[in-house]
């Protein structure tokens, strides 16, 4: 009998169970147990044993659900970093990183195998059997070429991607098949093909040169060896390219290196609203090799993805958000993380809340992958670790192809004003480009980083804005839908005229949102085709796709959208750009502000001329001499960079630190406030002068309870690990007190 112990779904600990040595189970294995007394659940195999554990009674490992391991030991090892850099459970971090049916539970066994799924299976076809030699299919092409000649010309066409795939019993994969459904039905129906549901095979490797590779500039091929050069080093590289540079095609061809030796690579974005553009075109170069992986495909699609994965044999290309860290990976040689300083890649709402870029580059340590960090304008962390030499830095200071910068404009709000040069939310100069653009056939895009038509409503005579009764926010009012909603828990009520607080009929929309920006321009501009891309207008893949395709084919002239619209897109017809309140950005109560705002700027300014004619970005602002605005307007990175990190340094907050983020979380107020206080107690006597708190959290009040934060800021050089450690203990104390059980404390490590 061994002994295994099993990691389940759950924030707990693995626990011991019996495993019969018949069920052939090893590390790694997914097995089906019970917990409890009523629920089945999926768990892992973390290690096994001969000696028996000192408990009285053991349960049983059911069955091993699959006939292959579902994790490697390096993927093990990757879950053991995250679970201790991150403060959390393994169960935590498997219940993340594998697709619900992937990981079934259920109330019953018969229930759990219902929603039980296999790996993604592709249509395969071949020709006959008595068709699959060389005479035979001579024979038969001879007889029927006059009478049937699209017959005869499909069938060769299948025999001859046999041969070039090697395919040693004939079955090529049906979507590499150039063949209508039309004429595949007739071969089918009269005998001439077999078809086949199979696992996705491996492509053949074959030799860079054979992909068509884009041609690269003078500028991207150095570049790439200076990528190639880090890499050769053992060093992460940081490739810092202005956008509209072309880093995509140095990817490819970095990709195109690793599939030719039949290893595997990974490309993270930060969205889900990357992969569009970016699959189609990698697609095109790398047939049959992608798999996309996001929160978009239906649950049975990611668990298929990840089942199929973990059981090839290399040579697969990934392209998927930052969940995608967790798939299977037999061979790999390249992990790629695009817009490396997006936000997106920061897991916030539940445990583990891991960083997709820093676990990418502690994957590619533990897999001894090459690892390529790439961004317009990298993260202060990455830039320092270039600056430092623990990573290479690559610059790329040229547009691609003969692609100049775009022209920035700074245009004071609080100037036109004065002058009367301003309409509703719009200033001449933006107004006269965007008017500019659309009179030369050209496109627009108008940015707004808030979404809904305003977002609050106030009585103008006793000051009262409707609020959301779960959340202490105010609530968006949607034009469209005629509804106020809360952006945070959903609630929502139809919109009033008339005042619940003073009864007077004075409700007023205050501010503006891409809904309002969009009914304006279109007023203004009534000839023009204006289409909006945010939360509301591309709530699902198909709606988003289809505004996407609807602009970049030309037949939409003004975008209005939020900062979906700054996302690396790469629309030739763009010559305006237009950012309608640069305030908003450079106000947040956030010490990573300035640099999220140049960041936001820096990446909706570069969608503005991409081709051959420059383009213009208008930033309306009543701050226009802000060093930001100017920095933005100068393009100069490095600026920004420098005073940023100086003040970083001065306050010691990242990079020169680690920020824990500890968020207390009650329905009762006062609980809250007596169980913040006391951790802030212990937590001074282990870490002194380092906490900074409580306070109450920037959304004091959300889904129906209170929220206080602390912050424990660890200098640079400091030992995170005994930082955790005593973290760790702090936390125990205070949870052996029994009233503090029921608050709940999540833990952010370097917290964004």
């Amino acid at each position: 009998m061994l002994y295994a112990q099993v990691v389940l779904p759950l924030a707990q600990p693995a626990y011991t169970f019996e495993v019969d040595e018949k069920l052939g189970v090893v590390v790694g294995d997914a097995v089906v147990v019970q917990f409890g007394s009523s629920r089945y659940y999926t768990g892992i195999v973390w290690s096994l044993s001969e000696q028996r554990p000192d408990y009285p009674r053991l349960k049983s490992v059911i069955r091993k659900l699959y006939s292959f391991p579902l994790l490697t030991p390096k993927a093990m090892e990757l879950w053991e970093w995250i679970a201790d850099y991150y403060m959390s459970t393994l169960g935590e971090v498997m219940r993340i990183a594998l697709p619900s049916l992937a990981k079934p539970s259920a109330s019953t066994l018969s229930e759990l195998d219902e929603r039980s799924i296999e790996p993604s299976k592709q249509t395969y076809i071949a020709l006959a059997e008595e068709l699959c030699t060389e005479e035979a299919l001579a024979a038969y092409v001879a007889k029927y070429s006059r009478r049937a000649p699209r017959r005869t010309e499909a069938m060769d066409a299948i025999a001859a991607l046999a041969a070039e795939r090697g395919a040693r019993d004939g079955f090529v994969p049906r979507a590499m098949v150039d063949i209508d459904a039309g004429m595949l039905s007739a071969l089918r129906s009269k005998s001439l093909i077999r078809s086949e549901l199979r696992l996705r095979e491996s492509s053949t490797p074959v030799a860079a040169s054979d992909f068509l590779l884009p041609r690269l500039s003078s500028a991207q091929d150095a570049a790439l060896r200076g990528i190639r050069s880090a890499h050769s080093e053992g060093r992460v590289a940081l490739l810092h390219g202005i956008t509209g540079s072309g880093k995509t095609e140095i990817y490819i061809h970095l990709i195109a290196d690793e599939l030719s030796r039949g290893r595997d690579v990974m490309l993270l974005v930060p969205e889900i609203v990357f992969t569009s553009q970016l699959v189609e075109r990698l697609e095109r170069i790398f047939e049959g090799r992608i798999t996309t992986y996001h929160s978009r495909l239906t649950p049975s699609r990611r668990g298929q993805v990840y089942l199929r994965l973990a059981c090839a044999s290399g040579g697969e290309l990934i392209v998927g958000v930052r969940s995608a860290l967790f798939l299977p990976m037999l061979h790999p040689g390249l992990i790629i993380v695009d817009e490396e300083h997006d936000p997106s890649y920061k897991q916030s709402d539940m445990s583990p809340r891991y960083n997709g870029r820093d676990c990418a580059v502690i994957m590619g340590r533990i897999y001894r992958a090459s690892v390529v960090l790439g961004s317009a304008t990298p993260s202060l962390e990455s830039y320092v670790n270039a600056l430092s030499g623990k990573y290479g830095y690559v610059e790329l200071n040229e547009r691609w192809g003969d692609a100049e910068l775009p022209e920035v404009v700074v245009s004071d709000t609080l100037r036109a004003v004065k002058r009367g040069e301003r309409r509703i939310h719009f200033n001449r100069e933006l107004l006269d480009a965007v008017e500019t653009s659309l009179n030369g056939g050209e496109q627009v895009i108008l940015f707004q980083n808030r979404r809904g038509y305003a977002p609050y409503m106030q009585c103008r005579t006793c000051g009262y804005s409707p609020r959301c009764p779960r959340c202490n926010v105010t609530l968006t009012q949607h034009k469209a839908s005629s509804a106020m909603e809360c952006h945070y828990c959903g609630y929502r009520e139809e919109r009033s005229d008339v005042c619940p607080n003073c009864q007077t009929r004075d409700m007023a929309s205050m501010g503006f949102g891409t809904e309002k920006v969009e009914e304006e321009i279109s007023r203004l501009f009534p000839q023009a085709r204006v289409a909006r891309l945010d939360g509301d207008t591309a709530s699902s893949e198909r709606q988003f796709r289809r505004i996407v395709r609807d602009f970049e084919a030309g037949d939409t002239d003004i975008l209005v959208g939020t900062q979906i619209i700054t996302k690396g897109f790469d629309f030739g017809g763009v010559t305006t750009v237009g950012i309608l309140n640069a305030d908003n950005l450079l106000s947040a109560p956030d010490f990573r502000a300035a640099e999220r705002a140049f960041q936001l700027m820096m990446q909706v300014a570069g969608r503005a001329g991409r081709r051959n004619k420059r383009g213009r970005v208008i930033i309306q602002t009543s701050q226009p001499s802000h060093p930001v605005i100017q920095q933005v307007a100068g393009g100069d990175y490095r600026a920004v960079a420098l005073s940023e990190l100086a003040e970083r340094e001065a306050f010691c907050y990242p990079p020169y630190s680690h920020i824990i983020r500890l968020l207390l979380r009650h329905r009762e107020y006062e609980l809250l406030r007596y169980a913040a206080h006391t951790l802030t107690s212990i937590l001074h006597r282990k870490f002194g002068a380092r906490i900074l708190g409580p306070v109450s959290a920037a959304v004091e009040m959300l889904h129906g309870e209170h929220r206080a934060e602390i912050l424990v800021k660890i200098e640079s050089g400091a030992s995170m690990r005994r930082a955790r450690k005593l973290l760790r203990e702090a936390l125990d104390e205070l949870s052996r007190e029994p009233r503090y059980r029921s608050v709940v404390i999540n833990v952010d490590v370097d917290a964004w």
